[in-house]
C-alpha cells in the first residue's frame, strides 16, 4: 500500500470516513479489462480499496478479497455486501503455509504487515507506527485456488502484503501456471524487515515465463524525490492485451 505524506494521509482519512476514496486515473484500460480477465485474487485487499476501483474502472468479472486484519476484514465485507461478484473469503493470511500467525496493526491500517516494520517506513509515514499484534490464520493460494478459479478462467493475482510478497509466492507453486498476470507491489529500498526487493521478484516472474508489462509509480520520498515502491504488472506472453477496454468478457 503506498505510503503518504502526513498531510495527504490526514486529508485522504478525512475523505474515507465520508465513504468516498480518491485515485488516480489513467486513460489506458485497467490490466483485468484490458486481459480479459475472469476473476481477479486480491490478496492484501485491507478494506476492498483495489476492488471498488476495478468496478470503478469498469471491470465486471469476478473479485476474490483475502483480508487478514480483524477490524480491516469486518469493513471490508461491508463493503462488498451489495456485489454478487465480489466474494471475500473467510479471514487469514495468504502464506507459504497452514496454521497460525501474528500480523502486526498498524496505526493506519494499510501498512499492517505479518513482518517487522524497519525504522525507514516509520520515518517516511509516522501514523503507519505499530499499535498491537493479532492473531490470524494462513493458508498458501494453492489450497484455495480451485474453490474461485475454473480450468479456463483467466485469473490475475493482485498482491499488495507489505513485504510478504515472497511468501504468498511461495505459497502458489502450483497455481502460478494457470495465471495469466500478477499485479504486485514491490519496494526499491527496505521497508520491512526480511522483505524481498524488486530485482529478487524480476528474476522470479522472468524465470517462471512472465513478461513485464507495465510499472506504476506508488510512494516517492518527498524530501529527495527517490521513487521507494511501485506497483508491477507480470503478463504470460500467451495472454495478450487488448487496444481497449471494450473487449471485457461478458460477465459468467
Amino acid at each position: 500500500m503506498a505510503l503518504l505524506d502526513p498531510l495527504k494521509r490526514r486529508i485522504l482519512k478525512g475523505i474515507r470516513t465520508l465513504g468516498y476514496d480518491v485515485t488516480k486515473r489513467s486513460n489506458a484500460p485497467i490490466a483485468p479489462v484490458a486481459l480479459s480477465i475472469d476473476v481477479v485474487l486480491d490478496v492484501g485487499a485491507n478494506t476492498g480499496q483495489y476492488a471498488r476501483r476495478l468496478r470503478e474502472d469498469g471491470y465486471r468479472n469476478r473479485i476474490v478479497s483475502f483480508e487478514p486484519l480483524p477490524s480491516a476484514y469486518l469493513a471490508l465485507r461491508q463493503n462488498a455486501r451489495r456485489d454478487e461478484r465480489w466474494l471475500v473469503h473467510e479471514r487469514c493470511a495468504l502464506g507459504a503455509f497452514t496454521g497460525n500467525t501474528d500480523i502486526h496493526e498498524a496505526g493506519n491500517s494499510e501498512s499492517s504487515s505479518l513482518l517487522a516494520m524497519l525504522p525507514a517506513h516509520e520515518a517516511a509515514a509516522p501514523d503507519s507506527a505499530y499499535v498491537g499484534t493479532r492473531q490470524t490464520p494462513i493458508t498458501t493460494l494453492d489450497a484455495v485456488f480451485n474453490d474461485y478459479v475454473a480450468q479456463d478462467d483467466r485469473c490475475l493475482l493482485k498482491i499488495d502484503t507489505q513485504g510478504y510478497e515472497h511468501e504468498v509466492l511461495a505459497g502458489a507453486v502450483r497455481s502460478l501456471s494457470r495465471i495469466a498476470a500478477v499485479e504486485i507491489e514491490l519496494s526499491i529500498v527496505p521497508l520491512y524487515d526480511s522483505q524481498r526487493l524488486y530485482p529478487a521478484f524480476f528474476d522470479f516472474f522472468r524465470d517462471a515465463g512472465f513478461t513485464l508489462w507495465s510499472l506504476s509509480p506508488v510512494y516517492t520520498d518527498p524530501g529527495t524525490g527517490q521513487l521507494l515502491q511501485f506497483d508491477a504488472l507480470f503478463v504470460r506472453p500467451e495472454e495478450p492485451a487488448r487496444s481497449t477496454a471494450d473487449g471485457q468478457d461478458s460477465p459468467r
